[in-house]
């Protein structure tokens, strides 16, 4: 099936890539897929230190990170940030990603927390977003010991943990949860179902292609995933209702597999009375800012998540 073209910086880059981890993940490779991604996008307790002051804690079940800038009281609250990480619903910790936090946190200081939810295939739907909202909730019941301010609270994330995130803000609002001020939503996956264009677009190219999405979807879904009854918080591409929502930020490339669902979901968001700020971005594959990070486009599409959150987040 055709697709727009890679961006030339980007296709030189996924030589090494699918080098490293083959485009279509199947499930006997998640193994390989937790090794890489343990290597590759998930700094030591030791390094994240060198940047901020970190705390441990937990939700019940759910390890948690505390990121709190250096030098700062607790008793002057600061705008929160609760992150929840990518790999596919089935890779990662709290620390895999974190770069992205410590960088928006070096733009606006802001307490952020970040949670480690249990993986599929061992932890199928609806423990991972049941995870990630336990840890909202406790966020929510901590805010003045953390030092965040209640009115400046986001939930944010990429790819799995994009999905995650927005079936956060889907439970918090149907819960009565914490008030969510915004959710920023990198290459979020939200649909299990496989029905738009780019989700089969690429097969064997680039960075999760429409086998490693059949991989993921099964993994957190098992014989569920396409079918009748998928839960929204688990998808939440398939809720009826996207009405009273906080604000979102939609960030996708244009040549991958979620880039049809997510421009779907911001203009759902819109049709429903809400805000959202769309930017796909040409030539763009997932996670591409992780690929060629020094590259321009990456750049600014770094640049205009801080200047989205420094919007959001304002007093």
């Amino acid at each position: 099936m055709p697709h727009p073209p890679f961006d030339p910086e980007i296709a030189a880059a996924l030589v090494a890539i699918n080098a490293a981890l083959p485009s279509s993940i199947t499930p006997d490779l998640v193994g390989q897929l937790r090794e890489l991604t343990a290597a590759g996008h998930t700094p030591s307790l030791d390094e994240i230190r060198d940047r901020v002051d970190v705390e441990e804690t937990s939700a019940g079940d759910v390890p948690l990170l505390v990121l709190r800038p250096k030098n700062t009281d607790p008793a002057i609250p600061l705008p929160g940030l609760y992150f929840l990480h990518g790999g596919g619903m089935m890779a990662g910790t709290h620390r895999t990603g974190i770069d992205w936090v410590l960088d928006w946190m070096a733009e606006i200081p802001m307490v952020a927390v970040s949670a480690d939810y249990r993986l599929a295939p061992e932890h199928p739907h609806p423990t991972p977003v049941e995870d990630c909202y336990a840890g909202v909730c406790w966020v929510g019941d901590h805010l003045k010991e953390l030092g965040i301010d209640p009115a400046r609270l986001v939930v944010a994330g990429g790819s799995a943990g994009g999905g995650l995130a927005a079936g956060t803000a889907l439970l918090a609002r149907d819960r009565g949860g914490p008030a969510l001020r915004g959710q920023l939503l990198v290459c979020p996956m939200l649909d299990d179902r496989a029905i738009t264009p780019s989700s089969t677009e690429l097969v064997g190219e680039g960075v999760w292609d429409s086998v490693s999405n059949a991989t993921g979807w099964s993994a957190l879904l098992g014989d569920a995933a396409g079918g009748e009854g998928v839960s929204p918080y688990a998808a939440p591409a398939r809720a009826a209702d996207l009405s009273g929502l906080p604000p979102a930020f939609v960030e996708v490339g244009a040549v991958e597999t979620f880039r049809d669902e997510a421009v779907a979901y911001a203009s759902r968001l819109w049709q429903a009375g809400g805000q959202a700020e769309l930017h796909v971005w040409p030539g763009g594959c997932h996670g591409f800012d992780e690929v060629v990070p020094h590259a321009p486009m990456s750049r600014e599409a770094r640049a205009s998540r801080v200047n989205w959150l420094r919007r959001v987040l304002a007093e």
